[in-house]
Order: C-alpha cells, then sequence, then structure tokens
C-alpha cells in the first residue's frame, strides 16, 4: 500500500514541515503524484524527494511552483502585471539569455533582468 503523502511528509519533516510542502501533500492525495508532478514541471521522483525531505537540489524553485500552482501566490510583473509565481520563474529562467525571435521574450528579457525579484536569484529549474 502507498504511505499517505501527508503522513509521508509529517514523518520526514517533523515540526520543520513548510506549509507548502503540505500544500504539496494535499494535492497528492486530491491527484496522484504524477499529475501533480506533469502539472508542476517535475518528475515524479522530485516530488517524491522533497515529500521525504531527500531532495538535494535548493527547494526555492519547487516552492515557487508549488505555491503558484496550488496556493495561488502572485507577484506584480512589471511586464504582465499580476501573475502566478511560477509562471514568473519560468519567465525569469528564460531571461537569462536573450532570444530575439519572438517579441514577447524580448520584452520579457528586459523586464526581468530590470526586476528586484531576478536580481540576484539563481533560477534553477
Amino acid at each position: 500500500m502507498t504511505p499517505d503523502p501527508i503522513e509521508k511528509a509529517r514523518t520526514a519533516w517533523g515540526d520543520d514541515l513548510p506549509d507548502w510542502v503540505e500544500l504539496l501533500a494535499q494535492a497528492c492525495t486530491h491527484e496522484s503524484q504524477n499529475k501533480v508532478a506533469k502539472r508542476l514541471g517535475y518528475s515524479p521522483t522530485v516530488v517524491s524527494n522533497v515529500l521525504s525531505k531527500k531532495y538535494a537540489a535548493s527547494l526555492e524553485a519547487v516552492e515557487d511552483k508549488v505555491r503558484g500552482v496550488y496556493d495561488r501566490k502572485t507577484v506584480d510583473c512589471p511586464a504582465l502585471g499580476e501573475l502566478p509565481s511560477n509562471q514568473c520563474r519560468k519567465w525569469r529562467t528564460k531571461a537569462r539569455k536573450l532570444n530575439s525571435a519572438n517579441a514577447m521574450n524580448v520584452t520579457m528579457f528586459r523586464a526581468c533582468n530590470r526586476c528586484p525579484l531576478h536580481k540576484g536569484q539563481a533560477d534553477e529549474e
């Protein structure tokens, strides 16, 4: 029998369980872990490792995606206005390199590289 995602997270994280990890676990109880992972743009292994507190990379990108998709966290983008935090991170990641083949990419390259959210952050996926 597959362990309950919420119990899995509580056991692994203990009293240090972040609210967004609990939100991720709750999402996995309502949908399959595979569907949650796909919605976030990660593999099911990443989701499992986060719930188990075994994810070796930075959790910042995962947190942004979970909050954007499941918590409806938004940011005020200078170019697009209010948008989900996961979409902000997506544009910040794309803005590392200028892609002049698309006008929107140029606009976002300029906007993201001037934005305080982008400055000094490692936007790993």
